[in-house]
């Protein structure tokens, strides 16, 4: 009178059972295009890591193993590396935004520099002042 039946699934493609990441290749990614903005914003993982509070193992997680970006740090990575948080997680093409300020690598270098007693302080100066006349020099510029 009743019938068994057993169910058996029609096998799928191996290409949708793949998770969003690794079914479109030709997408960069979030960490890779993190590692690229950060090796052209000239941050090592170390520094960038330092930057961020966060260890580098972090960073090379993130760049090698993560595509989803951290959320609390979201804004802090696109603020260090000078983009906006809607290019840095878009596929489009990145560009920097212009700087009124200071970048906050440099900005905290020149708090430390303050914090110097007046002869460190001092010959750090002179240092940074004889690169920039050189640079100056070379480039035939003056500002």
């Amino acid at each position: 009178m009743y019938e068994n039946r057993i169910y058996i699934p029609q096998p799928t493609p191996f290409e949708s059972r793949l998770m969003t990441k690794y079914a479109h290749p030709e997408s960069e990614g979030f960490g890779k295009r993190l590692a690229r903005l950060r090796k052209s914003a000239g941050y090592t993982q170390e520094q960038l890591a330092s930057e961020l509070g966060i260890s580098r193992r972090r960073i090379a997680y993130y760049e090698a193993e993560s595509d989803h970006p951290p959320a609390n740090l979201l804004a802090d990575l696109a603020r260090i590396l000078n983009v906006s948080v809607e290019q840095f997680l878009s596929d489009g093409p990145v560009t920097r935004k212009t700087r009124t300020t200071l970048s906050p690598r440099l900005e905290r270098r020149l708090k430390q520099i303050e914090r110097l007693s007046p002869k460190p302080k001092q010959q750090l100066l002179s240092i940074i002042d004889t690169f920039i006349e050189a640079e100056q020099s070379r480039t035939g510029s003056r500002s």
